[in-house]
C-alpha cells in the first residue's frame, strides 16, 4: 500500500487540493457506541461518504499527548450506508501548521504537504504516518534496532531507535494486540518488554532459570518461556501474564531445549522436552499439567494447525511427525519422514505444513487434509527457517546465500510445485556464526514481501514477490544483525470499508487528520485536538544533545576532536558536571568499536579526541545514563583521507 501511495498521481493532489465540494459536517455517532469520538468529521464526494473519528485508548476520556487513540475511517456508500470494498485509502496526522518557502514566496498547506508525504522528501514527515511500518532487528550485542525503511534512501539506513537491554537476545514473541514485545535473555533469567508504539523497555520480568522460547498463546491471555536449564529441577516452562507482565506459575517438564505451540482455542499448550522425548501437555484455564505424551527420542519442533485440529511434533532422531489431537490429546498419526528433521510451520490456512531437514537439504511438506506426506522438495541447503507470505513460502538455508521460494497453489499430491530463489547478500548465514533463535525472515500482513536479514554482512534485504533480487537493503550500521520482524503501523480493514488503527498522540496541539482516496478522488484534511500531558514536561526536562560544528573529512593516522553541547529545559539551559559521558567510534560498516571519556571545556561544552588510524567513514555516538532514556540520539559521521590526499 506505502508504494502505491507513494507514486499516487499529482492531477489527485492538485484536483482535490482545489475542490471546493467537500463539505465538512459532524460524522454520526453509532448507537453501540459507548462515549462520544474527541474528535470526528465528515466528508461527501461522488455519493461516498468518509466518516472519521479519533477515541482515546485504555479507558481515557480525552486525547492527551503520549496517549493512545483508537482512529477509525468509515468508507460508505452515501445512499445505502453500506461499506465500499476494495479501497486503499491513505493518512497522516500532523501538526496543523503551514510550510513556508521562502524561495518560491508561498506556503504550503496540510494537503499540499501530502504530496511531499508521498514523495518521501528527506525532513519533511509526518508526526504519525498511518500507513507506516518499522522493522525491529534483534541484534548480537544487548540491543534491538529500530528501522524506519520509509526514509531510507540509496541504501543508507534510517536508524529510528536503538532499544537496550539488560542481556543479549535469543528470541521474541508479540503480544497478541502487538503492543508489546516481549524478548528472552537467558543470561539474565528474564524477559524484557517493549512497547512498540514508543519502542521501550517498560518492564524486564523474571522468567525462570535461562529462559530461552518464548510464546503467546492465541488468546493473548499468556506469554510461556521455556526454561532450558541445565537443572532437572529447573528445565521447563515459565507461565506470564501477558497483561500484568507477572510470573504466574513455573513448570517442570523434563530435559532438553522447549519448543510451545498451542491449540487455536488456547485451551491446551503443547511443549517439548528434547532431551526427554516427550511433549508435555498443560490445561491452561487450571494451568495444570495434564500428560506426557511420548513422541519420539528427539522431538525437536512442535506446530498447530487450526485446519485438522492437531499438533505436529518432529523427532530429529526418528524422522517421524507424530500427530496429536488437539480436543482428545490422542497420537492420530505418526508420519514417517527422513531423520534430521528440524523446524516445522505451518502455512496461514493450516493446510500444509514445511517440515525442514537441515542434513538432507530438504523440506517434507505434509498435507493436514489426509496427514500425509505431500512432497519432498529440495531447497536452499542447510534450511534452518521458513516463513509464508499468502502466495510463497520462503526458506532460508544456513549454507546458502539464496532464499528458496515455493508457489503454495502449486502444492497437493500429483501436483509439481514451482520453485524459485533469490540471493540475499553474496555470504552464507552461517558464516556469522552463533545465531538465536527469532526468525531471520519477517513478512508483512497481506504483503507479497519479506525482509531477510543476513547476518554475515549485517543486512537486512527487502524482496517484493516478482522481482529477480531484493529492492534494497538496510545495514545496521554499529551493530551486528541477526533477526528481523515488523511492527505494522497501517491501518488495517475489518469490515468492508472500515479502516482503522491505534496510534500514540506525540505531541499537544491542533492535528490535521489529512485523507487520500483514489476512487473516488478525495483529499481532505480532519482535525483533532490534543491536550498537553505530562509527556511534555518529561521531554523537555531530558538532556538533549547536539554536536558543535567541526570539520567534517579529517586525515589519518591522526586525532580528531568531537565536541557537543548537552541542553534541558524550556530555555535550553546547559547541562554541566556531568562525569559519565563517553564517546564511543567505530569504522564503518561494522569496525571495532572503540571509547573514551570527555572533558568539559565549557558551560554544557564537552569534547573528546579520537585517535583515527586508518581511512574511511566513521560514526561517533555519544552516551551517559543521562542519555539512556533520550529516543533519538543524534551521531557524527567523520571522514578520514589519507595524508597524501588530505593535501
Amino acid at each position: 500500500m506505502v508504494s502505491q501511495l507513494r507514486f499516487a498521481t499529482l492531477s489527485l493532489l492538485v484536483s482535490c487540493a482545489l475542490s471546493g465540494s467537500l463539505a465538512a459536517a459532524p460524522a454520526p455517532v453509532s448507537a453501540a457506541a459507548e462515549a462520544k469520538p474527541a474528535a470526528s468529521g465528515r466528508v461527501l464526494r461522488d455519493g461516498v461518504a468518509i466518516d472519521f473519528e479519533a477515541r482515546p485508548a485504555d479507558g481515557a476520556t480525552e486525547l492527551v499527548e503520549g496517549g493512545r487513540a483508537d482512529v477509525t475511517f468509515r468508507i460508505t456508500d452515501a445512499r445505502t450506508g453500506k461499506g465500499v470494498p476494495g479501497l486503499k485509502p491513505g493518512a497522516w496526522l500532523d501538526i496543523a501548521q503551514v510550510i513556508a518557502n521562502p524561495k518560491a514566496n508561498e506556503q504550503k498547506e496540510c494537503k499540499d504537504k501530502i504530496a511531499l508525504y508521498l514523495k518521501g522528501v528527506v525532513g519533511v514527515r509526518p508526526m504519525v504516518d498511518l500507513n507506516s511500518y518499522y522493522l525491529m532487528v534483534l541484534n548480537k550485542d544487548p540491543s534491538i534496532s529500530v528501522i524506519d525503511p520509509l526514509t531510507s534512501m540509496g541504501g543508507v539506513t534510517s536508524t529510528l531507535a536503538r532499544i537496550m537491554l539488560k542481556r543479549p537476545p535469543v528470541d521474541w514473541a508479540r503480544s497478541a494486540d502487538g503492543k508489546h514485545m516481549f524478548v528472552s535473555m537467558p543470561i539474565a533469567d528474564q524477559v524484557a518488554v517493549v512497547d512498540t508504539a514508543s519502542f521501550r523497555v517498560v518492564a524486564d520480568v523474571d522468567a525462570g532459570d535461562e529462559p530461552v522460547r518464548v510464546a503467546v498463546q492465541p488468546d493473548g491471555r499468556y506469554l510461556w518461556v521455556g526454561n532450558n536449564s541445565r537443572d532437572p529441577n529447573k528445565s521447563g516452562v515459565t507461565v506470564i501474564d501477558a497483561h500484568s507482565f507477572k510470573p504466574v506459575k513455573t513448570f517442570q517438564t523434563g530435559t532438553g531445549h522447549h519448543e510451545i505451540a498451542f491449540s487455536d482455542d488456547s485451551r491446551h499448550a503443547f511443549v517439548t522436552n528434547r532431551d526427554a522425548g516427550s511433549v508435555s501437555v498443560f490445561d491452561v484455564a487450571a494451568l495444570q499439567k495434564v500428560k506426557d505424551i511420548a513422541t519420539g527420542p528427539r522431538p525437536i519442533s512442535v506446530a498447530p494447525s487450526g485446519l485438522s485440529k492437531a499438533l505436529y511434533v518432529a523427532d530429529g532422531q526418528a524422522g517421524t511427525i507424530t500427530v496429536i489431537d488437539a480436543k482428545t490429546l490422542a497420537t492420530r498419526k505418526v508420519i514417517q519422514a527422513r531423520p534430521g528433521l528440524g523446524p516445522v510451520r505451518f502455512t496461514a490456512d493450516g493446510r500444509f505444513a514445511f517440515a525442514l531437514n537441515t542434513p538432507e537439504n530438504t523440506a517434507t511438506v505434509i498435507d493436514a487434509g489426509g496427514d500425509d506426506v505431500a512432497h519432498e522438495l529440495a531447497v536452499a541447503a542447510e534450511p534452518y527457517q521458513v516463513t509464508f507470505t499468502p502466495g510463497y513460502a520462503y526458506v532460508r538455508g544456513l549454507a546458502t546465500e539464496r532464499v528458496t521460494m515455493v508457489k503454495l497453489d502449486t502444492l497437493g499430491k500429483g501436483r509439481e510445485p514451482v520453485l524459485q530463489s533469490f540471493a540475499a547478500g553474496a555470504e552464507a548465514p552461517r558464516l556469522a556464526g552463533d545465531l538465536p533463535l527469532a526468525a531471520s525472515l519477517a513478512t508483512r500482513a497481506d504483503e507479497g514481501s519479506v525482509f531477510v536479514v543476513n547476518p554475515a554482512n549485517n543486512t537486512t534485504y527487502f524482496y517484493m514477490e516478482g522481482m529477480n533480487a531484493p529492492m534494497t537493503g538496510y545495514l545496521n550500521r554499529g551493530h551486528t544483525a541477526r533477526a528481523v520482524t515488523v511492527v505494522d503501523r497501517a491501518m488495517r480493514q475489518g469490515e468492508p470499508g472500515v479502516f482503522s488503527t491505534q496510534v500514540t498522540l506525540p505531541a499537544p496541539g491542533k492535528f490535521d487528520v489529512a485523507f487520500m482516496l483514489d476512487r473516488p478522488q478525495v483529499l481532505h484534511c480532519f482535525s483533532a485536538d490534543v491536550k498537553p500531558g505530562a509527556l511534555s514536561d518529561a521531554k523537555l526536562a531530558a538532556p538533549r544533545l547536539e554536536f558543535l560544528p567541526a570539520p567534517v573529512t579529517v586525515q589519518a593516522p591522526g586525532r580528531a576532536t568531537v565536541r557537543f553541547r548537552l541542553v534541558a529545559g524550556r530555555k535550553d539551559v546547559p547541562r554541566t558536571g556531568v562525569r559519565d559521558l563517553g564517546v564511543t567510534w567505530f569504522l564503518a560498516p561494522a569496525g571495532t568499536r572503540r571509547s573514551t571519556a570527555t572533558r568539559e571545556v565549557g558551560e554544557g561544552v564537552y569534547e573528546a579526541e579520537l585517535p583515527l588510524a586508518q581511512t574511511g567513514a566513521y560514526y561517533v555516538h555519544v552516551d551517559s545514563a543521562a542519555l539512556r532514556e533520550t529516543q533519538h540520539k543524534p551521531y557524527l559521521t567523520l571522514r578520514a583521507v589519507s595524508a597524501v590526499a588530505g593535501n
